[in-house]
């Protein structure tokens, strides 16, 4: 009894501590000092949920921007199966995967002839990516100003007030969040 009585109280210590009491002051701090992206960073239009900014979203109408592929199953964009698909750079089946999601854009804009980004035919490390590189949206921009019958300058425009730097000025690369981008495109058109 003598040892079991301080190793039960340690763990009960340690549960109150490290599974109540911490949690709840994260979660207060964190509800304080980010309030939106504590909430989920939730994107609200007319009173309507229109998803996250943390989650890529499934666009597939030709005035839209299209995200990176989503590698979560059974349904894109699946925040509970959130995973990559674990193909390597050598399997034929990430092949197969890259070639089909080309042919798609190439089927959706058939005179595009530019190279098509990498980030529009792979999907990323978590399979849930809410953002495209700028070259993405560049390269999505003739589709989209046409589908929509606007012209490509004022796509472009909409693109660069989106557009987000390097984190700290030099990590990673600018981006755009589609989700965003879409609804700043449906709210202008």
């Amino acid at each position: 009894m003598r040892v079991l009585r301080p190793a039960f109280s340690l763990l009960v210590a340690m549960t109150l501590i490290l599974g109540l009491v911490y949690p709840l002051a994260i979660t207060g701090l964190s509800r304080l000092l980010f309030p939106h992206q504590a909430q989920g960073s939730l994107m609200i239009s007319d009173g309507k949920l229109m998803g996250s900014t943390l989650i890529g979203q499934s666009f597939s109408d030709p005035g839209h921007f299209w995200g990176r592929p989503s590698a979560t199953t059974p349904q894109p964009y699946n925040g509970l199966a959130s995973n990559g698909s674990n193909l390597g750079p050598l399997n034929p089946a990430l092949l197969d995967q890259v070639k089909n999601y080309a042919k798609t854009l190439r089927d959706a804009d058939p005179g595009n002839q530019a190279p098509i980004p990498v980030d529009l035919v792979t999907a990323s490390a978590s399979g849930l990516d809410p953002e495209i590189s700028l070259a993405g949206a560049r390269y999505q921009t003739p589709r989209v100003a046409r589908a929509r019958g606007i012209p490509t300058a004022q796509v472009e425009r909409l693109i660069a007030a989106h557009m987000r730097g390097r984190l700290l000025g030099f990590i990673g690369e600018p981006r755009v969040n589609v989700l965003e981008l879409n609804l700043a495109l449906d709210a202008k058109h």
